[in-house]
């Protein structure tokens, strides 16, 4: 099944309903996965004929997605990042953006918080990445009327501080693509997560493959956004370490377009001092305990919030550690925004840090849970809420450190060593 840019052929496909065993190219033996809306339950193979199960699964989802790309045709909507997006969204959403062109929908792609990886900083000032920054403030200024839909790309809502305003303004959910586990119950035109996919990436390089947008490699756009999702499939796979055949497969079909000395150019990207200053805290500050390495390392500004996760990258590399957690007090002046904020990395196949998370900070009043994560990785964001501010007493500040510090060590060593307690009892 290939789809073409042309308005008249795309609308000459068949609709789901009409869709024969011929259009997908499968073997009549396989079972069909039916196309529903989501109805709350994520997407994942049994690893029984697991390759013609995804291949099965792509081909209806990208059908899927054509038909509401054509219900939605010549609107204009809001792609929407978690607060601090990473190399796969950033990519998965620019290809969501030029997916929608064919189907004359125009794309703002906006995030909320700030860029503070070198590499993340690297990769859209090098390929002209159109990500752009909203505050809290500047979508208060915004006139959301202009907007039909938003979507939610590489995560489901609980990241990110425009999803509630932008609800409250009643645009409704368009899509939903992710690949990390279901984080709420989520409405939404068009759904697909599958957490067993390694990463955002691999699904949208999926897509490309199904014919949703052919890549042409005389088209300098597609070469930089091609070369974008190499860079956010290699991220999220550590590298490929942890790829499987799907990402590998995905790989393959962008190594045709990508731009090898542009991917270079971003991975060679240096840290900061602020980012080394942060990971020489985490050594300083790190507990190791049944070989998980947990760290805090005091407050942070908001642009150096991605020192956080490289740190936690580093300490995971400690001889006899296979988890590393890393946590600080995040700080924006502009937003009079506080927030603790925490990464997780693990090279235990048996831990999921989906479940680790979640079970170690639970949910606040309104069922959303403080975290989550994928294979090898999570975060974790805390308001600090009443207790925000005030940091210019720094007697205040110190004491309010020690009781966030205390109680972050408390939540994990309840997991880890449940009789190693922060807080002893007199």
């Amino acid at each position: 099944m290939h789809f073409n840019s042309s308005l008249s052929q795309i609308e000459s496909l068949p609709l789901t309903g009409d869709l024969t065993q011929d259009d997908f190219e499968i073997d009549k033996d396989l079972v069909e996965v039916p196309l529903t809306k989501h109805s709350g339950t994520a997407l994942a193979g049994d690893g029984s004929s697991l390759g013609q199960r995804n291949n099965s699964l792509v081909n209806q989802k990208s059908e899927e997605l054509h038909n509401t790309f054509l219900a939605h045709r010549q609107e204009r909507q809001l792609v929407i990042l978690q607060d601090f997006p990473d190399p796969d969204a950033l990519s998965s959403a620019w290809t969501y953006q030029l997916i929608a062109q064919q189907y004359d929908i125009k794309c703002d792609i906006v995030y909320a918080g700030a860029l503070s990886h070198q590499e993340n900083i690297a990769l859209v000032k090098l390929t002209g990445l159109p990500a752009q920054r909203w505050t809290l403030q500047t979508l208060k200024n915004k006139d959301l009327s202009s907007y039909q839909g938003f979507a939610l790309i590489d995560n489901q809502g609980t990241t990110s501080q425009l999803v509630p305003l932008v609800q409250e303004a009643g645009i409704p959910i368009v899509a939903v693509i992710d690949h990390h586990s279901i984080q709420s119950d989520i409405k939404s035109d068009f759904f697909d997560v599958r957490p067993s996919v390694r990463a955002t990436a691999t699904i949208f390089t999926q897509y490309l493959q199904a014919g949703l947008l052919t890549l042409d490699s005389s088209i300098n756009q597609h070469i930089k956004c091609a070369t974008a999702l190499m860079h956010g499939l290699r991220s999220d796979t550590n590298r490929l370490m942890q790829a499987q055949e799907e990402d590998f497969m995905a790989a393959a079909y962008l190594s045709r377009f990508y731009d090898a000395q542009l991917l270079n150019a971003i991975l060679q990207a240096n840290r900061s001092k602020r980012v080394m200053d942060v990971i020489e805290r985490s050594l300083k500050n790190r507990i190791v305990q049944n070989n998980f390495s947990i760290a805090g390392v005091g407050y942070l500004r908001y642009d150096d919030r991605d020192a956080i996760p490289q740190a936690a990258d580093f300490l995971v590399t400690e001889e006899n550690v296979h988890t590393a957690v890393v946590y600080g007090i995040v700080h924006d002046e502009d937003e009079e925004l506080e927030v603790v904020i925490g990464s997780l990395r693990t090279t235990k196949l048996t831990l999921d840090p989906d479940e680790f998370i979640k079970e170690a900070f639970g949910q606040d009043s309104s069922g959303r849970f403080f975290g989550g994560g994928r294979t090898s990785a999570g975060g974790f964001e805390i308001p600090t809420g009443f207790l925000s501010g005030g940091n210019e007493n720094s007697a205040y500040a110190k004491m309010k450190w020690e009781v966030f510090d205390s109680q972050i060590k408390q939540k994990l060593l309840r997991l880890v060593n449940p009789k190693d307690n922060p807080i002893q009892s007199e």
